[in-house]
């Protein structure tokens, strides 16, 4: 008579559905970018399953098909021709929603601008959120009344990956981007795609790995 074993089915096919179901982890295998450590730890973790080693065997033996996908040359070719930008001592100011706000913002923002300095305002669904160096936040903020103030939040970084215009035209490099960031459990505070630019705020102490991660991903 056949048991089932009581750890349920083996570790290289519960590793093949959870890339299947984690398409930008998958992406990463596919396009040889992976830590497959990073990423062994984190399905040990959400499996709740240990043998680490047994489980980076599995990834290095999810198929990657007979060729690479047209979407995948591409991202491929977009990393190539991308460079990392970065920026230290970065604040995210949150504000309330409301046209007096941003009537309000009107003449510290283009103070800002005048001056080549960092800022970034970006109209999300609750309110508004100003992206500035740690040394304009008093600036912005006296602008407005104390209850428009939401939350201000320092000791922020901002990485920027700029690519060329091509990555318009080209889909899925934001996805993997955001996939290696996080198989490394970097938290990422604000990321945003802008023509060219691809945006993370991140916590300054996740600067070097992140930095490291982005690096080698793009070759």
């Amino acid at each position: 008579m056949t048991t089932s074993s009581s750890e349920g089915p083996p570790i290289a096919r519960q590793v093949r559905d959870y890339l299947d179901g984690h398409p930008v982890v998958a992406d990463a295998i596919r396009l040889g970018i992976a830590n497959y450590s990073a990423i062994a730890r984190r399905i040990a973790v959400e499996l709740g399953r240990g043998h680490p080693d047994a489980i980076i065997a599995a990834c290095r033996r999810y198929p990657r098909g007979r060729s690479e996908s047209f979407r995948e040359l591409g991202v491929r070719r977009v990393l190539r021709k991308s460079r990392i930008e970065t920026r230290t001592k970065v604040a995210a100011i949150t504000l309330s929603q409301g046209l007096d706000v941003l009537q309000r913002l009107g003449d510290v923002v283009e103070e800002l601008l005048d001056e080549n300095s960092l800022c970034r305002v970006i109209q999300v669904s609750r309110g508004t959120v100003v992206i500035v160096d740690e040394d304009s936040v008093l600036r912005v903020t006296k602008q407005l009344r104390g209850p428009q103030v939401l939350g201000v939040r320092k000791g922020l970084v901002e990485l920027a990956v700029t690519s060329p215009e091509s990555i318009e035209e080209t889909p899925g490099l934001l996805t993997l981007l955001t996939g290696v960031l996080s198989a490394q459990g970097i938290n990422i505070v604000e990321a945003l795609s802008c023509y060219t630019d691809t945006i993370f705020l991140l916590d300054g102490d996740d600067l070097t790995g992140a930095m490291g991660v982005l690096s080698r991903t793009l070759g």
